[in-house]
């Protein structure tokens, strides 16, 4: 094994600063939820009824990102549980992120697997599994509350034909009966879909609203005390990731990444501290990390566009010009072999990449020539590179 590898390894297994660094990440539940009381308490209100074997009302989460729904879904399903079992109530959960399980199939696959229901990985209908389902559940009398995180992720269509069926699930259940829980970052989610699945789906709605720069530092001290050995955080740390998160919506999960990569940058340094530098260190890593995350999940035209405005940057051209992008763009279409857009429809996608913050667009006025739109790119050319150049389709344009 290398020298420099080995070294690494000795200072993680010598360091001294994570106690327990999974009590960071955004899955784990703690014994309490800072700032979430009220959002506790109306949704365990609203669920409470399933401990006598009545089917509670369906429910739909609205907020943006980490603003603690998921981990108040979880939380109070834990607390119903224990209530249940109490009791001897037959009630059990199902809990699927549709940002992973991506379609109606693999949606209800995912549920039939948490009642013990086996069904193959593809090969048959989604009627099929619905119906393998439905049978599963009905074979012995329960009640099951199925949580549905990020619905918005389904495809429109999809999202709509699973929700309707799971809405009128009850009347093909003779025994048992289903309540559903819907998380969504997307306000606009329900605005249109169908208003019988939508009046069905959120007979009862909770709004979680951001957490301020306060609040998050509390998070972050209850989570700060789980994971960390005591003494190791500088003073700063704490208010420096409260502060930048808030910065963006509110966000925890932003906050509980920040802080627990700031500690794995100190911890590959080898310091036994974990100061304000190394939160700063952390936030360009995770600047990184999210920019090439989102370039991979572009549509094939846009990537083109971007990589159009890159390769003009290349060559040296300063203000690059909507039509100066679109000939190049062409190029790039007829070295992948695709069907070129419109230059007003390449317009369209560079006010896109502008609202993504990866280009820079500005119309600037050329006197009797009229206006034009000048656009420069605002990220940075290893991230690009990193993100674009797991697309097989492009591969002929990246390595020529």
């Amino acid at each position: 094994m290398p020298k420099a590898l080995e070294e690494l390894f000795a200072r993680v297994l010598s360091s001294r600063i994570f106690r327990d660094r999974e009590k960071l990440r955004p899955d784990y539940v703690p014994e309490e939820l800072p700032h979430r009381e009220e959002e506790i308490r109306r949704l365990a209100g609203i669920l409470a009824p399933a401990i006598k074997g009545v089917r509670p009302s369906n429910v739909f989460i609205y907020g943006l990102p980490g603003t603690g729904k998921t981990a108040v879904a979880k939380y109070v399903l834990m607390s119903l549980h224990r209530a249940a079992s109490r009791v001897d109530a037959k009630v059990v959960s199902g809990y699927v992120n549709c940002k992973c399980e991506n379609t109606s199939y693999r949606v209800v696959a995912s549920l039939c697997e948490q009642l013990g229901v086996k069904v193959p990985f593809t090969g048959l209908s989604t009627t099929e599994v619905f119906r393998r389902f439905v049978r599963g559940l009905d074979a012995e009398p329960r009640l099951m509350i199925v949580v549905l995180d990020e619905v918005d992720a389904l495809a429109r269509r999809s999202s709509e034909d699973l929700l309707y069926r799971l809405t009128r699930v009850n009347s093909e259940l003779r025994s048992s009966r289903v309540s559903l829980i819907g998380i969504t970052n997307d306000l606009k989610f329900t605005e249109g879909l169908d208003p019988r699945i939508k009046s069905a789906l959120g007979e009862e709605e909770l709004v979680f609203s951001p957490y301020n720069s306060e609040q998050l530092e509390d998070i972050l001290e209850q989570r700060a005390r789980l994971a960390f050995n005591e003494g190791v955080l500088d003073d700063g740390v704490i208010p420096l990731c409260a502060t930048l998160a808030a910065r963006e919506h509110g966000d925890a999960r932003r906050a509980l990444d920040l802080l627990r990569v700031a500690g794995e940058v100190a911890e590959r340094e080898g310091s036994a501290r974990v100061t304000e530098h190394h939160v700063r260190r952390a936030q360009m890593e995770l600047e990184h990390d999210r920019v090439v995350e989102a370039l991979r999940s572009l549509p094939l035209h846009v990537k083109l566009t971007l990589l159009a405005i890159y390769l003009l940057d290349r060559r040296g051209v300063r203000e690059k010009t909507t039509g100066e992008i679109y000939s190049e763009y062409r190029e790039l279409c007829r070295r992948v072999r695709v069907d070129e857009l419109t230059q007003r429809r390449v317009s369209d996608l560079i006010n896109e990449l502008d609202s993504l913050g990866m280009v820079s667009a500005r119309v600037v006025s050329r006197g009797r020539r009229g206006v034009t739109k000048v656009v420069k790119l605002s990220i940075g050319e290893d991230a690009l590179l990193e993100g674009l150049r797991d697309d097989v389709r492009l591969a002929n344009v990246l390595h020529p």
